[in-house]
């Protein structure tokens, strides 16, 4: 196995494994703060990637060079929100705390690598500073993939909690597809030769500038 190949390929999964711990850990941390313990209890409120991991997408997918990857989804229970916050609320916020940590992460890195560098200049390794544009790039990616409204992405489950009643049939009815949905989504914009997530790309080789890279 070529030494450079294994080499890229721990760059990229050591900065996906923290970004989708840091994701998970966001959702079961906002559930327990609006009163949903049931992550907490399954062992899930946790730091630690292994409690994260999906054998699948977090290992043998991203480790075979697929450039993208999933944790096991945090389970909560809307029903165990407190009185005061509404299922639909609770639902939103909880799934908008997985990109929103996301997008944190990116912007905390830039910012302390960005200081750093400022302070320092030259002080940070070009290996280390590979893994740190890794990782501001991929939380970028991960916030802005996760909005989309597919099923069974976090902003499905925003639209889940915000849609009239009366579209709810329809709705129900397009979520069903939505793991079709999703492949097109990633497969089609390849084939056609043009690329869907441009402005996010930007927008994070712009904080990896900042940062120094």
């Amino acid at each position: 196995m070529d030494k450079n190949w294994l080499t890229e390929r721990f760059i990229f999964w050591i900065p996906l494994v923290l970004s989708l711990t840091v994701h998970e850990w966001a959702h079961a941390a906002t559930a327990k703060a609006l009163g949903d313990d049931t992550a907490q209890r399954l062992g899930r409120l946790s730091l630690n990637p292994l409690d994260h991991i999906d054998p699948i997408g977090t290992l043998i997918l991203p480790l075979l060079g697929i450039p993208f990857g999933w944790a096991k989804p945090v389970p909560i229970n809307p029903l165990r929100f407190r009185r005061d916050i509404g299922m639909g609320t609770g639902i939103m916020l909880t799934a908008l705390a997985g990109p929103a940590s996301n997008l944190i992460v990116a912007l905390v890195v830039a910012g302390v690598i960005g200081l750093s560098s400022f302070l320092s200049p030259g002080s940070i390794p070009s290996a280390a500073m590979s893994v740190v544009t890794t990782l501001i790039v991929l939380n970028v990616m991960l916030a802005f993939f996760n909005l989309l409204p597919i099923p069974p992405l976090d902003g499905s489950r925003v639209v889940d909690s915000v849609i009239p009643d009366a579209l709810r049939p329809a709705w129900d009815g397009l979520a069903q597809y939505g793991a079709f949905a999703l492949l097109a989504l990633i497969v089609i914009p390849r084939v056609a030769g043009f690329d869907l997530f441009v402005l996010p790309q930007q927008w994070a080789m712009q904080l990896v500038h900042i940062a120094g890279g």
